[in-house]
Formats: structure tokens, C-alpha cells, sequence
């Protein structure tokens, strides 16, 4: 099968990885050239020399990148991918993208005979490099057959969330849920600390009880406690995606202020910590806000 991969990011370049055995023959294309030529030659593939070079004759092609922008831009740009797909192929867009865009797309596409899934993942760099990944995707059955061997190569839980879109927007509520987490159990400890109560003692009882989460059980004692914040996801991308959560919201006219509010707040975070901190370390803002530090 030929596939074309652009955007050899964090995730994206473990997702690839997965792609550079039999059965599939792989071109990778990615922003910054020297990093898709390092791919290439590590691992014996074809890099392209723009986004149109990728895609030509591919059968599949796999989008992994920061938002919608740049999926547009790579599809829409100089030399872009839009004249250059193979009619019958499908694109996989692995970006946590947001709905109106991926279904302006997919229109777009299917006008060229072209088919389009979108297949937000989940489970970072940890789960990436595992072949791991939770991925929820959103699109018709027929297309999802075309790409389902390039899914299975890098996904564990792979799930149909709906039409084209709802991958997307199942990615977005799942990390607005998680930015509320980090917030909420960050404040809360932050005030236990405060109150005289050890946080290693009050997560044992918080994960005992009905306040617990992923993030009390796992992201705040291997990181916050630990101090050592490994980055696994940019806070910048988990902003972006409780925004698309919250413009969701607004697009199908309902009040959701706890997501509203945690946006604001992970934007605040990511203003005050800067572009490449981890999303756990929105808790350093709570611990500054409060003068504590939880460990």
C-alpha cells in the first residue's frame, strides 16, 4: 500500500514509524525539511519535496498536524496536496482538527473523488511509540476500509465516532475534560497544601474515593509531585483543543461556562508558561497564583 505521512512532529514521527515495514511503501513530508530527511534516512523511505510531491500516487494519505490551519495550508498551498491526490485515494487527516473545517474538506474532497476520515488520536508519545493509540474517527465505512491497515499499524482502541467531524469533536470534549481536571485537582491541592494537609496523603485518599481521575491517579504524582514535567503534550495543543471545544459549544448554541472558564484558564497558562511547556505544568500557574508549590 502507498502511503504518504506529512507531519513528522512528536506524534507524528513515532505514528510513522509504524508505516516504514511491508506492507506499505512510504513518503513522508514534513515543515521543516532536514527533519524529514533525518526520517528518511533512518529508515529507508522516500521524503518529498513538498505536499503535492507527497501525495502523488499514494493511496492513503496521513495528516499529522498542530491544527486545521495547517491541514488547509498543506492542502491549499504552493505545491499543495488538493491537485495532486490519486482519485479513489482517501486522506487521513491524524490531526486534532476541528468539525466545520474537516467537513469543508471532506466536500471539498469527495468533489475529486477523494474520501476523507477524520482520525484524531489519543494517549501521546508514550502510546505512539507503543502502536497504542486510542483513535476516534469520524466518516463513511467504505473510506475507513481503504485506510483501516495504516490505522491498525499505530492504534489499539479504534473507534467510529460518527460522521466526518466527529472525531474531532470527541478529541476536543475529551481534552476539555482533561484541562478541567488539571485545573480542578491542581486548585484543590493547592488548597490542601495550603490547610497543612500533605498531597501525597491527600491523593491517596482522593484516589481511593469518588474524586479521582486520571490525572489525580496518574498525571499529578509521576509530574507535579515528582517536579519533572516530562513533555509527552505541549499545553499549547491542549489549549487549542478546549478551544475548539468551547467554539463547538457556541456553533450548536449551548451553555457549557465550566468549559468556557477552563479555556480561559489554559490560555492564561499557556501565556504565562510559554509555547513548549507540558499541559500538567498549567498547575505551576495555580501554584503561583496561590504561593504554594505542591510536592
Amino acid at each position: 500500500m502507498r502511503v504518504a505521512f506529512l507531519g513528522l512532529g512528536d506524534l507524528g514521527s513515532l505514528m510513522a514509524a509504524h508505516l516504514t515495514a511491508v506492507p506499505f511503501s512510504l513518503t513522508v513530508w514534513n515543515r521543516t525539511e532536514r527533519k524529514a530527511r533525518a526520517f528518511a534516512s533512518e529508515h529507508s523511505v522516500r521524503a518529498a519535496s513538498s505536499p503535492g510531491d507527497a501525495v502523488r500516487d499514494a493511496e492513503v494519505v496521513v495528516t499529522c498536524l498542530p491544527s486545521s490551519v495547517e491541514v488547509e495550508a498543506v492542502l491549499h498551498g504552493e505545491d499543495g496536496m488538493l491537485e495532486s491526490f490519486a482519485r479513489g485515494s482517501v486522506l487521513l487527516d491524524c490531526t486534532s482538527g476541528d468539525p466545520a473545517t474537516s467537513r469543508s474538506i471532506a466536500a471539498e474532497l469527495s468533489t475529486r473523488g477523494v474520501g476523507f476520515i477524520d482520525a484524531p488520536v489519543s494517549g501521546g508519545t508514550t502510546a505512539a511509540r507503543a502502536g497504542t493509540l486510542t483513535v476516534m474517527w469520524g466518516g463513511t465505512q467504505e473510506d475507513f476500509e481503504v485506510v483501516r491497515a495504516v490505522v491498525e499499524a499505530f492504534g489499539k482502541k479504534v473507534v467510529r465516532a460518527g460522521p466526518v467531524g466527529s472525531g474531532d469533536a470527541l478529541k476536543a470534549v475529551n481534552n476539555a475534560l482533561l484541562a478541567v481536571h488539571i485545573l480542578s485537582t491542581g486548585e484543590g491541592l493547592a488548597m490542601l497544601v495550603k490547610a497543612g494537609v500533605d498531597p501525597g496523603v491527600a491523593l491517596d485518599v482522593i484516589n481511593a474515593s469518588s474524586g479521582r481521575s486520571n490525572t489525580s491517579e496518574n498525571l499529578i504524582p509521576q509530574r507535579v509531585l515528582t517536579r519533572e514535567f516530562p513533555r509527552t503534550f505541549r499545553l499549547a495543543l491542549l489549549d487549542k483543543d478546549i478551544g475548539i471545544a468551547e467554539s463547538l459549544a457556541a456553533e450548536l448554541g449551548m451553555e457549557t461556562p465550566l468549559i468556557s472558564l477552563a479555556a480561559r484558564r489554559m490560555h492564561q497558562a499557556r501565556a504565562s508558561l510559554g509555547e513548549e511547556s507540558d499541559h500538567v505544568e498549567a498547575v505551576k500557574m495555580i501554584e503561583a497564583e496561590n504561593d504554594v508549590v505542591i510536592r
